[in-house]
């Protein structure tokens, strides 16, 4: 599979991988580069079908994805790395450490499952029926209102217009092929029976009002991964990174820097 991909690199140190949500880019991290690279090589990637990367015209899954991650960290010699996995990226990642353990120094999952559930897959054919609108009142209606919560979405109403705006530029038949992809990408995705063999260390995040991936879907990862750790942050949705942007890094880093102190 010969397929271009987009990266960004910044600083040094022990590298943490930091996969997208579905409607994510490489630049969507882009607010932690400060807190990151003080301790840590940071490496954003979009994978098949997002952001900069290369098209994956046919059937592929989170498997597939796993896999072409996998090509690579080899490809930019990386031998271990961290992953930070948000949502869809999370899938990813727990996928990808369930095959490739020897690759992985740490995983941190965040507001993700290790299953695709019927509601889910549901809420995808609605996403699905949205986007091929190509019209962002109606796209953006129907899916950002999963993504922030109640709280969030009201204060920051004129920020989530400002966002539609945005959309409105990628609107296209090009993204629409893209996004349908993605999503159908996790149709099939269920690894919840390979999870219990995960020995890495492991940061469980979820958001108290998530209602895309409920929080006892992170608990049921939780229960599987020996040792892993489990936090839970409060009165923000399934968008935690950018409800409480200063409180998600700092999870993220106090438990990789715990990782980092535990080898000295």
């Amino acid at each position: 599979m010969d397929k271009n991909i987009y990266y960004k690199v910044y600083g040094e140190g022990e590298s943490i991988v930091f996969l997208n949500g579905m409607m994510m880019a490489t630049n969507s991290w882009s607010p932690f580069i400060k807190d990151v690279t003080k301790d840590f090589k940071m490496i954003t990637v979009d994978l098949l079908d997002q952001g900069k990367s290369d098209s994956f015209e046919g059937f592929y899954n989170i498997e597939t994805q796993s896999d072409f991650l996998k090509r690579f960290l080899d490809e930019i010699q990386i031998e271990r790395a961290h992953l930070v996995g948000m949502s869809y990226g999370g899938k990813v990642a727990l996928t990808f450490a369930s095959k490739y353990e020897y690759k992985v120094r740490s995983l941190i999952l965040s507001n993700t499952a290790s299953f695709t559930t019927n509601i889910l897959r549901e809420i995808g054919k609605g996403w699905g029926y949205a986007a091929s609108t190509l019209d962002v009142d109606v796209f953006s209606s129907v899916v950002l209102p999963y993504m922030y919560s109640y709280k969030y979405y009201e204060k920051n109403y004129n920020y989530i217009k400002k966002m539609k705006k945005a959309l409105s530029k990628t609107l296209n038949l090009e993204w629409y092929e893209k996004f349908i992809r993605g999503l159908q990408s996790m149709s099939d995705y269920n690894v919840h029976n390979r999870i219990k063999d995960i020995k890495v260390p492991t940061l469980i995040i979820s958001s108290e009002l998530d209602i895309l991936m409920p929080v006892k879907y992170q608990y049921l990862i939780h229960r599987e991964i020996e040792n892993s750790k489990w936090i839970i942050l409060k009165e923000v949705g399934h968008a935690s990174m950018y409800e409480k942007p200063g409180e998600y890094i700092s999870t993220v880093m106090e438990f990789l820097m715990e990782q980092t102190r535990e080898k000295v």
